[in-house]
């Protein structure tokens, strides 16, 4: 987790990452939406773009400009932003109902996100699960001694 942290976890990263989410992709747009100093948000940029989260992407040859992509690696960080937003939206904010409504578009119904078991298909908690760490050789790390 910590390593995750180091790359994700500072507050305009995820914000950025939010707006990632919902189409922002240019720079001048980015900071617009987010109110953040230009270095700030080229730095966040710059870090999400080193670790393969985002894509920086030629839009426009003169003058050239760039706009940012969210990579597969990027796509995956979106549970993440929608538990923290759901999180959020409990124990922050206090929303009751929810100010943000996640529709499924396949069926055009509302959903509220939940950790699922990919066998029993059994909604899981804290409670309900339990975490170990890998063996050294199951990681390929061969046998330690």
């Amino acid at each position: 987790m910590a390593r995750t942290l180091d790359v994700v976890g500072e507050w305009w990263t995820l914000l950025v990452l939010r707006d990632a989410f919902s189409r922002v992709r240019r720079f001048e747009d980015f900071q617009k939406s987010l109110g953040i100093a230009r270095n700030v948000l080229a730095d966040r940029l710059q870090t999400l773009v080193d670790n393969g989260i985002l894509e920086r992407r030629l839009y426009q040859e003169r003058p050239e400009r760039h706009e940012y992509r969210l990579t597969q690696k990027g796509l995956d960080l979106y549970p993440v932003l929608v538990s923290l937003m759901r999180w959020g939206d409990r124990w922050a904010f206090g929303a009751d109902p929810a100010p943000v409504l996640l529709t499924h578009k396949a069926c055009g119904h509302d959903i509220m996100p939940v950790l699922v078991c990919p066998d029993c298909h059994e909604e899981v908690d804290a409670h309900a699960i339990s975490a170990r760490p890998r063996s050294a050789e199951s990681l390929g790390l061969g046998t330690v001694t």
